[in-house]
C-alpha cells in the first residue's frame, strides 16, 4: 500500500506475540493484494482496465469495501470518492510539478471521477464502472481497513494489547507496557518529530491525513496533496486532520473527507457523527476540535 505499517502485541508469553504480528502482516499482505491498483492481477485492477466495458465478478470482501465506500461519498456529498484515482496523472506531489496543470487538463480528469457512476450488483458480486477511463483507488480507505483486519486476527490468536500503526493510520487495544491507557501523539505538521498533543485511546482508533512535505505552492497559496474529487483541485487551509472513532477504516475515509470539506463543513459533518471526534491543524497553526474532543497536552 506504498506504506509503512508498525505492529506491536504485548503479551507475557514472547510466542503468543510474535505469532500475533506475522498473523497481521500476512493479513496486511493479502489484503494489499486484493485491492492494491498497482498490481495487475488484483481485482481492483481489473474493475479499472474493464471500466466502461464490462462488469467483473468480485470477491464479498472487495464488494462489501466499495459499498462501504460508496456510502461515506454519500455521507460527505462526494468529498470522498474512490474514483478520484483517474486524477493521478494530473497533480504530482514529488517536487517535479512546477506550474500549475491548465483547466481543461483537470477538468477532462476530473470528468471521470463521480462514485455515482460505480454500478454494484449485489446478487452477482459484481462491479461496474459506468464510463472509460474511470478508474477505483482505496489510498483514502485502504490502509485503515487494513489496521482494522489485522487487529481482528490478532485478538483471534489471543492479543489482548496492541498497536496497528499503518503511517499514520492506527488502531489500538488493550493496556501498554506499563499497563496503562495507549497514548497517541498528535503530529506538528511542521515538525513531524513534535507532538503538537495528546490523546488517550481506549479501544479505538486515531487516524491522521496531513499534507507535510506532500504539497505544492504556486502564487502564494499551499495545495495539499488530497484532492478535491468535485472539483479535481488539491484542498487548501488546512495542515492535517486527525479523526478519533472506533474503526480505523471509517476514521480514515472521514480525514480526507474533512480535508476536502474544510474547517466549517467538515467540522459539522462530524459533530453530527456519534462516537467520531476531529482535531484539525489550519494552515495558519490554529487547532480546531470538534465538540466532544478531550485532549491530553501532557507527555
Amino acid at each position: 500500500m506504498g506504506s509503512r505499517f508498525e505492529v506491536s502485541a504485548i503479551d507475557p508469553d514472547p510466542k503468543i506475540a510474535w505469532d500475533g504480528i506475522n498473523a497481521a502482516i500476512a493479513e496486511i499482505i493479502r489484503i494489499e493484494n486484493l485491492i492494491s491498483s498497482w498490481n495487475p492481477e488484483s481485482q481492483t485492477s481489473e474493475i479499472n482496465r474493464k471500466a466502461g466495458i464490462m462488469p467483473v465478478s468480485v470477491d464479498q470482501e472487495l464488494f462489501e469495501l466499495i459499498q462501504r465506500a460508496v456510502q461515506i461519498s454519500k455521507i460527505t456529498d462526494g468529498a470522498f470518492d474512490i474514483t478520484y484515482a483517474s486524477m493521478d496523472k494530473v497533480w504530482k506531489f514529488d517536487g517535479s510539478m512546477i506550474s500549475m496543470p491548465d483547466s481543461n487538463t483537470v477538468r477532462q480528469a476530473s470528468s471521470r471521477t463521480d462514485y455515482r457512476k460505480i454500478q454494484l450488483d449485489p446478487g452477482r458480486r459484481e462491479v461496474f464502472l459506468k464510463e472509460k477511463g474511470m478508474k477505483i483507488g482505496f489510498g483514502a480507505i485502504g490502509k485503515g481497513y487494513a489496521a482494522q483486519k489485522a487487529k481482528e486476527k490478532m485478538i483471534a490468536l489471543g492479543i489482548k494489547n496492541g498497536v496497528v500503526n499503518a503511517a499514520g493510520d492506527l488502531i489500538a487495544w488493550g493496556r501498554d507496557i506499563d499497563n496503562k491507557k495507549i497514548k497517541v501523539g498528535i503530529a506538528d505538521p511542521e515538525h513531524k518529530d513534535r507532538i503538537l498533543s495528546w490523546l488517550t485511546v481506549d479501544n479505538g482508533a486515531v487516524v491522521t491525513s496531513g499534507d507535510y512535505e506532500r504539497f505544492v505552492m504556486f502564487n502564494g497559496v499551499r495545495y495539499a496533496h488530497i484532492i478535491d474529487p468535485r472539483t479535481g483541485y488539491p484542498t487548501t487551509g488546512i495542515k492535517s486532520v486527525s479523526i478519533i472513532c472506533s474503526n480505523p477504516e471509517l476514521a480514515d475515509a472521514l480525514s480526507t473527507s474533512v480535508f476536502v470539506l474544510g474547517v466549517k463543513q467538515g467540522l459539522y459533518l462530524i459533530n453530527q457523527l456519534d462516537g467520531v471526534e476531529c482535531l484539525i491543524v489550519t494552515d495558519e497553526n490554529e487547532l480546531i476540535g470538534s465538540n466532544r474532543l478531550e485532549l491530553n497536552n501532557k507527555s
